[in-house]
């Protein structure tokens, strides 16, 4: 198993992160334009929270916190590194950073029937949906 190093997502690292984000098999962007650049840095210094995980190769995978809403607005493991936990570990990333900030529920949302669709119910999240375009909605509510 490769070494794994997760830390807080800077600046730098947003060109590896919008690759990775585009390399996915599944919840693929309809269009790829739509999330930008200043999207990933807006997040990440101004709206939100980001946490990346290297394994000695490259970005192995990439969470986004978004304080505005309370919600995960990204969370992708490059397909090449899926199995190793990395997904899990970066979404506790994300919730405990939200739940730290005072947040009662998180929700995130993802296209259903997919494989993000049974990792965040295995994870205990609600799911509710989907809606009329295929999305399914989860809700993770902080335990007392």
């Amino acid at each position: 198993m490769p070494r794994l190093i997760f830390r807080r997502a800077v600046p730098a690292d947003v060109p590896a992160m919008s690759a990775l984000r585009l390399s996915v098999k599944e919840n693929k962007l309809s269009d790829p334009l739509k999330v930008t650049p200043q999207m990933y840095l807006d997040f990440l210094e101004r709206d939100g929270c980001g946490w990346v995980c290297e394994d000695g190769i490259g970005l192995a995978g990439f969470a986004y916190a978004n304080r505005l809403d309370a919600s995960v607005w990204a969370l992708f493991v490059d397909p090449r590194c899926e199995g190793l936990g990395i997904g899990t570990r970066l979404l506790a990333s994300v919730t405990d950073w939200l739940f730290e900030l005072g947040n009662d529920r998180i929700t995130l949302t993802t296209s259903a029937e997919t494989r993000a669709d049974a990792f965040y119910r295995a994870r205990g999240w609600h799911r509710e949906g989907p809606d009329v375009s295929g999305d399914v909605t989860f809700t993770l509510v902080r335990r007392s």
